[in-house]
């Protein structure tokens, strides 16, 4: 049974490949002792004559247009290989990543849009050029929708239970229409909020932790970013692996974080959060909003509690050390009138 690899550089929109699944169609080679071949794919927005330099496809259409597209199926393999195609509902995932609906679930969106072959032959070293057509029904709504295209490559393969089950390995690229008509850009954020690390070291400031819910309200995707503030310190909001912008399809929520350095607890703490969303011949979209947090300074209290024990102490030491010398001192003066004779002064001034 053949090993599976993918070429994906370049197409980062839509990767389905998992480590897992070279696994577990390599394993039964592996276990009769014969090397598998490996078979390496790759797929790529094309046209009639060969792939293009798109990384996907981006169209506008009309409701009850039909537009035919390609893609380029290449086998980068030593062995001729049979690819199952696809077109199917897309998404991003809580990652940030975009990805097509699996092969056992039924699209109900653009991916219904796609008429494209079963299947394509690819001999060795060679690229298949497949057409595709993609129709918007007569009813379908302005705005974005997004599918996808992939070529796939299915086994029988075994989980760790050794029981059999399907590996998908597929690879392919996003499809996005935009139909005509009222286009609508909203942006929200239904969900914000902070919370204080306090940096027990009273010398040195704490952090805010800032949890937003971004969501976009309207019919257009979205490139979306944004900042939090507050006690005088700011930060971009994190996105996947760092990135400081985040896509967000119509009807799509995320869940972004920020963290802010150098906050000192002073009360209550205002966190503000000013998002821009912006798409391809849309006006960006500013949505601000804020929340208010209780930063209690208790490393400073503590601290400065401590002091004034400190000094309390100090001061009452300082009290009982002057009582004490008063009394040596009177004790000392009354010893040596004793010793000299003299009268006690309270006794002479009685008599």
């Amino acid at each position: 049974m053949p090993r599976v690899t993918a070429i994906t550089a370049g197409l980062a929109p839509l990767t389905l490949i998992t480590a897992l699944a070279a696994a577990l169609v390599a394993a039964p080679a592996a276990a009769s002792g014969q090397e598998a071949p490996t078979i390496t794919w790759a797929v790529d927005p094309a046209t009639a004559e060969g792939p293009d330099d798109r990384s996907w496809i981006e169209q506008e259409m009309d409701p009850g247009e039909s537009v035919q597209e390609y893609l380029a199926v290449r086998n980068l393999s030593a062995v001729d290989a049979t690819f199952a195609l696809e077109g199917a509902d897309a998404y991003f995932t809580d990652a940030g990543y975009f990805t097509m609906l699996p092969a056992d679930h039924d699209s109900t969106g653009a991916g219904t849009w796609i008429d494209i072959p079963e299947s394509v032959d690819v001999a060795s070293g060679e690229t298949a050029i497949v057409p595709f057509t993609v129709t918007v029904p007569e009813n379908a709504t302005p705005g974005d929708h997004a599918a996808g295209v992939a070529a796939s490559l299915a086994y029988l393969g075994a989980d760790a239970e050794g029981q059999s089950v399907r590996v998908d390995s597929r690879v392919g690229f996003r499809v996005l229409t935009r139909v005509t008509g009222e286009i609508v850009p909203a942006l929200t954020a239904p969900g914000l909020s902070a919370t204080y690390d306090t940096e027990w070291n009273p010398l040195r400031p704490g952090a805010l932790d800032v949890t937003v819910t971004l969501a976009n309200a309207g019919n257009v995707a979205l490139d979306v970013a944004g900042e939090a503030s507050a006690g005088g310190a700011s930060a971009p909001l994190g996105f996947t692996d760092g990135a400081e912008r985040i896509e967000l399809l119509p009807g799509d929520s995320q869940v972004v974080t920020a963290r802010l350095q150098g906050v000192w607890p002073l009360g209550p703490l205002t966190t503000e959060v000013t998002l821009e969303g912006s798409a391809d011949e849309v006006t960006p979209v500013i949505v601000s909003s804020a929340t208010t947090t209780w930063a209690l300074p208790l490393p400073q209290l503590f601290t400065l509690a401590g002091i004034a024990l400190i000094v309390l102490a100090l001061v009452d030491s300082g009290r009982r050390r002057r009582r004490r010398l008063r009394a040596m001192l009177a004790e000392a003066r009354a010893q040596g009138r004793a010793e000299g004779g003299a009268p006690d002064p309270a006794e002479a001034a009685a008599r």
